[in-house]
Protein backbone atom coordinates (compact mmCIF):
# COMPACT_ATOMS: atom_id res chain seq x y z
CA UNK A 1 0.00 0.00 0.00
CA UNK A 2 1.18 3.51 -0.77
CA UNK A 3 1.83 5.95 2.08
CA UNK A 4 -1.26 7.95 2.99
CA UNK A 5 -1.39 11.41 1.39
CA UNK A 6 0.11 14.19 3.49
CA UNK A 7 1.42 11.66 5.95
CA UNK A 8 4.20 12.77 8.25
CA UNK A 9 6.52 10.69 6.07
CA UNK A 10 6.37 13.49 3.49
CA UNK A 11 8.26 15.73 5.88
CA UNK A 12 11.41 13.63 5.80
CA UNK A 13 13.91 12.69 3.11
CA UNK A 14 13.26 9.34 1.40
CA UNK A 15 15.83 7.63 3.59
CA UNK A 16 13.80 8.48 6.68
CA UNK A 17 10.38 7.66 5.26
CA UNK A 18 8.41 4.68 6.52
CA UNK A 19 5.71 2.75 4.74
CA UNK A 20 2.17 3.41 5.89
CA UNK A 21 1.96 0.30 8.03
CA UNK A 22 5.49 0.38 9.39
CA UNK A 23 5.51 4.11 10.07
CA UNK A 24 2.23 4.07 11.92
CA UNK A 25 3.25 0.92 13.73
CA UNK A 26 6.54 2.41 14.93
CA UNK A 27 5.09 5.80 15.86
CA UNK A 28 2.09 4.22 17.53
CA UNK A 29 4.20 1.85 19.58
CA UNK A 30 6.27 4.82 20.69
CA UNK A 31 3.26 6.95 21.58
CA UNK A 32 1.96 5.01 24.61
CA UNK A 33 0.17 8.25 25.19
CA UNK A 34 -1.63 10.15 27.87
CA UNK A 35 -5.33 10.97 27.86
CA UNK A 36 -7.61 8.76 29.99
CA UNK A 37 -10.69 8.91 27.76
CA UNK A 38 -13.68 6.67 28.54
CA UNK A 39 -12.45 4.02 30.93
CA UNK A 40 -13.84 1.62 33.46
CA UNK A 41 -12.46 1.59 36.97
CA UNK A 42 -11.32 -1.84 38.05
CA UNK A 43 -8.87 -3.35 40.43
CA UNK A 44 -5.64 -4.72 39.01
CA UNK A 45 -4.08 -7.51 41.04
CA UNK A 46 -1.36 -6.28 43.38
CA UNK A 47 0.71 -9.26 42.26
CA UNK A 48 0.80 -7.82 38.73
CA UNK A 49 2.03 -4.51 40.09
CA UNK A 50 4.83 -6.10 42.04
CA UNK A 51 6.97 -6.01 38.92
CA UNK A 52 8.79 -2.93 37.73
CA UNK A 53 6.69 -0.93 35.21
CA UNK A 54 9.68 -1.01 32.90
CA UNK A 55 9.57 -4.82 32.90
CA UNK A 56 6.10 -4.70 31.34
CA UNK A 57 7.39 -2.37 28.65
CA UNK A 58 10.32 -4.69 27.95
CA UNK A 59 7.88 -7.60 27.53
CA UNK A 60 5.51 -5.58 25.32
CA UNK A 61 8.36 -4.35 23.15
CA UNK A 62 9.49 -7.94 22.66
CA UNK A 63 5.96 -8.93 21.64
CA UNK A 64 5.77 -6.11 19.10
CA UNK A 65 9.13 -7.10 17.64
CA UNK A 66 7.81 -10.64 17.26
CA UNK A 67 4.75 -9.24 15.47
CA UNK A 68 6.93 -7.35 13.02
CA UNK A 69 8.73 -10.54 12.03
CA UNK A 70 5.82 -12.98 12.15
CA UNK A 71 3.55 -13.50 9.13
CA UNK A 72 1.19 -16.16 10.41
CA UNK A 73 -1.65 -16.58 10.72
CA UNK A 74 -2.59 -14.58 7.64
CA UNK A 75 -5.54 -12.21 7.85
CA UNK A 76 -8.20 -10.64 5.65
CA UNK A 77 -9.90 -7.47 6.76
CA UNK A 78 -11.42 -4.17 5.71
CA UNK A 79 -9.51 -0.96 6.35
CA UNK A 80 -11.58 2.22 6.53
CA UNK A 81 -9.55 5.42 6.14
CA UNK A 82 -10.68 9.03 6.42
CA UNK A 83 -7.95 11.54 5.62
CA UNK A 84 -7.09 14.33 3.20
CA UNK A 85 -7.90 12.06 0.25
CA UNK A 86 -11.42 11.38 1.46
CA UNK A 87 -13.37 8.44 2.90
CA UNK A 88 -12.22 5.08 1.52
CA UNK A 89 -12.54 1.41 2.43
CA UNK A 90 -10.25 -1.33 1.10
CA UNK A 91 -10.53 -5.10 1.18
CA UNK A 92 -7.10 -6.37 2.27
CA UNK A 93 -5.58 -9.85 2.18
CA UNK A 94 -2.21 -10.83 3.62
CA UNK A 95 -0.36 -13.35 1.46
CA UNK A 96 2.94 -15.20 1.80
CA UNK A 97 4.45 -12.66 -0.60
CA UNK A 98 2.95 -9.51 0.88
CA UNK A 99 -0.30 -7.62 1.34
CA UNK A 100 -2.71 -6.91 -1.51
CA UNK A 101 -5.67 -4.53 -1.37
CA UNK A 102 -8.70 -3.56 -3.43
CA UNK A 103 -10.61 -0.31 -3.09
CA UNK A 104 -14.29 -1.22 -2.59
CA UNK A 105 -16.09 1.72 -0.96
CA UNK A 106 -15.93 5.49 -1.15
CA UNK A 107 -17.96 7.59 1.29
CA UNK A 108 -19.57 4.39 2.50
CA UNK A 109 -20.89 3.42 -0.93
CA UNK A 110 -19.65 0.99 -3.57
CA UNK A 111 -17.24 2.70 -5.94
CA UNK A 112 -18.73 3.48 -9.39
CA UNK A 113 -18.22 1.16 -12.34
CA UNK A 114 -15.42 3.06 -14.05
CA UNK A 115 -13.39 3.39 -10.86
CA UNK A 116 -13.97 -0.26 -10.05
CA UNK A 117 -12.78 -1.25 -13.52
CA UNK A 118 -9.61 0.78 -13.05
CA UNK A 119 -9.05 -0.98 -9.75
CA UNK A 120 -9.61 -4.38 -11.35
CA UNK A 121 -7.20 -3.53 -14.18
CA UNK A 122 -4.56 -2.52 -11.61
CA UNK A 123 -4.91 -5.84 -9.81
CA UNK A 124 -4.84 -7.86 -13.05
CA UNK A 125 -1.62 -6.10 -14.05
CA UNK A 126 -0.06 -7.24 -10.78
CA UNK A 127 -0.67 -10.88 -11.71
CA UNK A 128 1.73 -10.63 -14.65
CA UNK A 129 4.42 -8.63 -12.85
CA UNK A 130 5.80 -10.60 -9.89
CA UNK A 131 9.06 -8.66 -10.00
CA UNK A 132 7.20 -5.37 -9.80
CA UNK A 133 5.13 -6.66 -6.88
CA UNK A 134 8.26 -7.85 -5.07
CA UNK A 135 9.86 -4.42 -5.58
CA UNK A 136 6.75 -2.71 -4.24
CA UNK A 137 6.72 -4.92 -1.15
CA UNK A 138 10.41 -4.34 -0.53
CA UNK A 139 9.96 -0.57 -0.70
CA UNK A 140 6.87 -0.59 1.52
CA UNK A 141 8.50 -2.80 4.14
CA UNK A 142 11.78 -0.89 4.39
CA UNK A 143 10.43 1.02 7.37
CA UNK A 144 10.35 -2.14 9.47
CA UNK A 145 14.02 -1.74 10.29
CA UNK A 146 13.38 1.78 11.61
CA UNK A 147 10.37 0.49 13.54
CA UNK A 148 12.50 -2.20 15.13
CA UNK A 149 15.14 0.35 16.13
CA UNK A 150 12.58 2.61 17.77
CA UNK A 151 10.84 -0.21 19.60
CA UNK A 152 14.15 -1.44 20.99
CA UNK A 153 14.82 2.05 22.35
CA UNK A 154 11.53 2.30 24.26
CA UNK A 155 12.56 0.67 27.58
CA UNK A 156 15.40 3.17 28.05
CA UNK A 157 13.94 6.21 26.28
CA UNK A 158 11.21 6.75 28.88
CA UNK A 159 10.58 6.78 32.61
CA UNK A 160 7.64 4.52 33.53
CA UNK A 161 5.20 4.64 36.44
CA UNK A 162 2.03 2.74 37.29
CA UNK A 163 -1.15 4.75 36.71
CA UNK A 164 -2.97 5.50 39.99
CA UNK A 165 -6.20 3.51 40.22
CA UNK A 166 -5.28 1.33 37.21
CA UNK A 167 -8.26 2.44 35.03
CA UNK A 168 -9.29 -0.41 32.74
CA UNK A 169 -10.54 0.09 29.19
CA UNK A 170 -13.39 -2.39 29.65
CA UNK A 171 -12.79 -3.73 26.13
CA UNK A 172 -10.42 -6.55 26.92
CA UNK A 173 -12.95 -9.37 27.43
CA UNK A 174 -12.74 -8.85 31.16
CA UNK A 175 -9.05 -9.70 31.34
CA UNK A 176 -6.95 -7.49 33.60
CA UNK A 177 -4.82 -4.77 32.06
CA UNK A 178 -1.72 -3.13 33.47
CA UNK A 179 -1.84 0.63 32.93
CA UNK A 180 1.43 2.53 32.69
CA UNK A 181 2.25 6.20 32.25
CA UNK A 182 5.52 7.41 30.81
CA UNK A 183 7.49 10.54 30.11
CA UNK A 184 10.82 11.14 28.35
CA UNK A 185 13.94 10.04 30.18
CA UNK A 186 16.17 13.15 30.47
CA UNK A 187 19.23 10.89 30.36
CA UNK A 188 18.23 9.41 27.00
CA UNK A 189 20.19 10.65 23.98
CA UNK A 190 18.49 9.84 20.65
CA UNK A 191 20.91 7.83 18.48
CA UNK A 192 19.21 8.84 15.21
CA UNK A 193 17.15 11.60 13.63
CA UNK A 194 13.99 9.50 13.75
CA UNK A 195 14.49 8.77 17.44
CA UNK A 196 14.15 12.50 18.18
CA UNK A 197 10.39 11.86 18.18
CA UNK A 198 10.77 10.16 21.56
CA UNK A 199 11.83 13.38 23.28
CA UNK A 200 8.51 15.21 22.96
CA UNK A 201 6.10 12.49 24.05
CA UNK A 202 4.47 11.42 27.25
CA UNK A 203 1.61 9.10 27.75
CA UNK A 204 -0.24 6.03 28.83
CA UNK A 205 -0.42 2.41 27.74
CA UNK A 206 -2.89 -0.36 28.51
CA UNK A 207 -1.18 -3.78 28.45
CA UNK A 208 -3.01 -7.10 28.45
CA UNK A 209 -1.65 -8.81 31.55
CA UNK A 210 -1.81 -12.31 30.01
CA UNK A 211 -0.36 -11.78 26.53
CA UNK A 212 1.78 -8.69 27.31
CA UNK A 213 0.29 -7.07 24.20
CA UNK A 214 -0.74 -3.43 24.03
CA UNK A 215 -4.54 -3.10 23.90
CA UNK A 216 -4.83 0.68 23.82
CA UNK A 217 -2.64 3.78 23.64
CA UNK A 218 -3.67 7.41 23.87
CA UNK A 219 -1.48 10.42 23.92
CA UNK A 220 -0.19 13.78 22.98
CA UNK A 221 2.90 15.53 21.75
CA UNK A 222 3.42 17.79 24.76
CA UNK A 223 6.33 19.79 23.38
CA UNK A 224 7.74 20.57 19.97
CA UNK A 225 10.03 18.05 18.33
CA UNK A 226 12.76 18.97 15.84
CA UNK A 227 14.16 16.65 13.19
CA UNK A 228 17.62 17.63 12.03
CA UNK A 229 17.67 20.69 14.35
CA UNK A 230 14.40 21.79 12.79
CA UNK A 231 15.79 21.96 9.29
CA UNK A 232 14.15 18.75 8.09
CA UNK A 233 10.92 19.09 10.05
CA UNK A 234 9.30 20.36 13.23
CA UNK A 235 6.28 18.84 14.97
CA UNK A 236 4.25 21.32 16.97
CA UNK A 237 2.99 20.51 20.48
CA UNK A 238 -0.64 19.56 20.96
CA UNK A 239 -0.73 16.59 18.61
CA UNK A 240 -3.00 13.74 19.64
CA UNK A 241 -3.00 10.03 18.77
CA UNK A 242 -5.14 7.04 19.73
CA UNK A 243 -4.29 3.42 18.94
CA UNK A 244 -6.21 0.24 19.72
CA UNK A 245 -5.49 -3.38 18.85
CA UNK A 246 -6.98 -6.76 19.64
CA UNK A 247 -6.38 -10.47 19.27
CA UNK A 248 -7.63 -11.52 15.83
CA UNK A 249 -7.28 -15.22 16.61
CA UNK A 250 -4.51 -17.79 16.94
CA UNK A 251 -2.46 -15.30 18.91
CA UNK A 252 -2.29 -12.75 16.08
CA UNK A 253 -2.94 -9.14 17.11
CA UNK A 254 -4.06 -6.41 14.71
CA UNK A 255 -4.64 -2.68 14.92
CA UNK A 256 -8.36 -1.93 14.97
CA UNK A 257 -8.28 1.84 15.38
CA UNK A 258 -5.85 4.68 14.76
CA UNK A 259 -6.54 8.40 15.16
CA UNK A 260 -3.87 10.93 14.28
CA UNK A 261 -3.91 14.71 14.69
CA UNK A 262 -0.54 16.36 14.08
CA UNK A 263 0.56 19.81 12.97
CA UNK A 264 4.05 20.02 11.49
CA UNK A 265 6.34 22.20 9.41
CA UNK A 266 8.38 20.70 6.58
CA UNK A 267 11.81 22.02 5.61
CA UNK A 268 11.29 25.24 7.59
CA UNK A 269 8.67 26.41 5.09
CA UNK A 270 5.46 24.43 4.71
CA UNK A 271 3.12 23.86 7.65
CA UNK A 272 0.61 21.06 7.25
CA UNK A 273 -2.06 19.46 9.38
CA UNK A 274 -2.13 15.67 9.41
CA UNK A 275 -5.56 14.27 10.20
CA UNK A 276 -6.30 10.56 9.80
CA UNK A 277 -8.92 8.18 11.13
CA UNK A 278 -8.34 4.49 10.43
CA UNK A 279 -10.46 1.51 11.48
CA UNK A 280 -10.22 -2.18 10.63
CA UNK A 281 -13.19 -4.53 10.64
CA UNK A 282 -14.38 -7.88 9.26
CA UNK A 283 -11.14 -9.44 10.44
CA UNK A 284 -10.76 -13.15 9.65
CA UNK A 285 -7.96 -15.69 9.48
CA UNK A 286 -7.30 -16.96 5.94
CA UNK A 287 -5.19 -19.83 4.55
CA UNK A 288 -1.65 -19.13 3.40
CA UNK A 289 -1.66 -18.20 -0.29
CA UNK A 290 0.50 -16.57 -2.94
CA UNK A 291 -0.10 -12.94 -3.81
CA UNK A 292 -1.58 -14.05 -7.15
CA UNK A 293 -4.10 -16.24 -5.35
CA UNK A 294 -4.96 -13.35 -3.03
CA UNK A 295 -5.49 -11.04 -6.02
CA UNK A 296 -7.83 -13.56 -7.63
CA UNK A 297 -9.83 -13.85 -4.41
CA UNK A 298 -10.22 -10.06 -4.35
CA UNK A 299 -11.25 -9.98 -8.01
CA UNK A 300 -13.82 -12.75 -7.46
CA UNK A 301 -15.45 -10.93 -4.53
CA UNK A 302 -18.50 -8.82 -5.49
CA UNK A 303 -18.49 -5.21 -4.39
CA UNK A 304 -20.42 -4.67 -1.14
CA UNK A 305 -23.23 -2.13 -1.03
CA UNK A 306 -21.85 -0.62 2.16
Amino acid sequence: MKPFYRSFTELLPRSFCLSTKSFRLSISLIFFLVFLGSTVRAQTSSALLSRSPRDWVVDSAAKELESLKSKEPYLRYRMHVIDAKGDRTRDIIESRDGTVARLILRDGKAIPGEEDQNERDRLKAMLDDPQGFAKHIKESSSGKKIAEQLIRLMPDAMIYTYTPGQPQTGTNSGRPEVVIDYEPNPKFHPPSTTAEALTGLRGRAWIDADSRQITRMEGEIFRGVNFGWGVLAHIYPGGHLVVEQRNAGSGRWIFTRFIERISARALMVKTIGIKSDIDTSNVQVVPAMSYQEAVRVLLDTPLPSH
